[in-house]
């Protein structure tokens, strides 16, 4: 069974229709890339996976696990198992990234029926899972992403993954902003998620990620629509020839 399928979603902001009829299948244990220019609707397709408000659907279907993930609120889709890694992650001063990670977690836990975790146990978890990412205790006692540098952000944003272990990754430009250390970083600790029973969906204009990230399929979005899909190679034919024999198509 797919893990996620969408079905000739259409989606509109105010008067503006974004995606026009989108089908997209993406099953566990595949990543898969989607390129295209700005406004596309690549982070819009994201953002409406994931639940953001703001968005209106006027047709389609999109199906987690075989279930109607638009009739979700954010926290369920959260809970059921959708991350979405933001392109620019938001900052919250006043709150811990730690109060924060064991906040959410144990909603999220709370939600499925799970026991929380108490405060050591949870402390142990973190550690071992930040030590994984070479990630210092000391960052988390920072305000959630408050004077982080872009890198920092990004693998905040992975060490949310490692710990809530979501059943499918959005990862929506995470190469923005990012040198190229940085970005390796990054892409280690995305790399070391994968698994058979995880998807991920790695949104980019470039395909220097993808060097990183080796994607099983690669889509072209164009005008809302995905107009051709096809293995890593494509992301290559992109860099050379780039997007706009793909806007007749998209017409």
């Amino acid at each position: 069974m797919a893990l996620i399928e969408v079905k000739n979603l259409q989606v509109r902001v105010e008067e503006r229709e974004i995606l026009h009829g989108l089908n997209l299948t993406v099953n566990a244990g595949e990543v898969h890339a989607i390129m295209g220019p700005n406004g596309s609707g690549k982070s819009t397709l994201s953002h409406v996976i994931a639940g953001k408000p703001g968005y209106e659907v006027t047709g389609g279907q999109i199906l987690f696990k075989g279930e109607d993930l638009l009739e979700m609120s954010p926290d369920s889709r959260a809970a059921a198992g959708v991350f979405l890694a933001f392109q620019y992650p938001v900052e919250i001063p006043g709150v811990t990234t730690m109060n924060f990670l064991r906040t959410a977690l144990n909603a999220q836990r709370k939600a499925r029926g799970e026991s929380e975790f108490l405060v050591p146990e949870f402390l142990k978890k973190v550690r071992d899972v930040a030590a994984s990412l070479n990630i210092p205790m000391e960052m988390l006692k920072r305000g959630v992403n408050v004077g982080f540098s872009g890198g920092e952000k990004k693998r905040n944003e992975v060490l949310q993954m490692a710990l809530f272990q979501p059943s499918l990754c959005i990862l929506d430009e995470m190469d923005s902003g990012l040198d190229i250390d940085a970005l390796r970083v990054a892409a280690d600790g995305v790399n070391a998620l994968r698994s058979p029973d995880r998807a991920m969906v790695v949104i980019t204009h470039y395909q220097r990620l993808l060097n990183y990230i080796v994607p099983d399929v690669v889509h072209v979005m164009s005008k809302g629509r995905v107009v051709k899909s096809g293995g890593k190679e494509l992301a290559l034919e992109l860099e050379a020839t780039g997007y706009a024999q793909y806007e007749d198509v998209a017409a």
